[in-house]
C-alpha cells in the first residue's frame, strides 16, 4: 500500500512537472542518431530491462511482484533525472506511456490482461532501445 501511494503521488508530480500528452510513436531520433541517457539514469533502466528480460526466460507469472520492482526503479529513474532540453524531452516522450503501463500491469484483473500489458512493456523498452543510449 505504501508503495503505491508514493508512485502515485511521483507520477502525480511528474506528470504535472512535464506535461502529460505525449505519445511514444512521436519520439525522433537526434539528427538521425539515439539520443544520449546520463549515466545517473541507466542503473534503474537497466535493472527494470533485466527484471523484464528474467520474467521472461524464467516463465515467471507473479505480475505483482513485477509490477512493484518496476515502479521501484522507475521511482528510481525519475529522482535520478538531471536530463535537460531536447533529450529531455523524448525521453519523456516513452516515460510517460511507460508509467501507464506500470499502472495497467499493477491493477490487471487477471493473467491474461497482465500478459497482454507485459508484452506492451517488453514493446516499450525496444522503443527505448531503438531511440535512446
Amino acid at each position: 500500500m505504501y508503495h503505491k501511494t508514493i508512485f502515485s503521488i511521483a507520477f502525480s508530480l511528474f506528470l504535472v512537472s512535464c506535461g502529460s500528452d505525449v505519445n511514444q510513436s512521436d519520439i525522433r531520433l537526434n539528427n538521425g542518431e539515439k539520443w544520449e541517457i546520463n549515466v545517473e539514469m541507466m542503473p534503474p533502466l537497466e535493472a527494470s530491462e533485466k527484471l523484464i528480460s528474467d520474467f521472461t526466460l524464467r516463465d515467471e507469472k507473479d505480475y505483482q511482484v513485477l509490477s512493484e520492482k518496476l515502479k521501484e526503479n522507475n521511482n528510481l529513474l525519475i529522482s535520478s533525472c538531471t536530463m535537460k532540453g531536447k533529450s529531455h524531452d523524448e525521453l519523456h516522450k516513452w516515460l510517460h506511456p511507460y508509467i501507464g503501463l506500470l499502472e495497467e500491469l499493477a491493477n490487471a484483473k487477471n493473467e491474461s490482461q497482465a500478459d497482454q500489458v507485459f508484452l506492451k512493456i517488453e514493446q516499450s523498452f525496444e522503443t527505448l532501445n531503438l531511440y535512446f543510449q
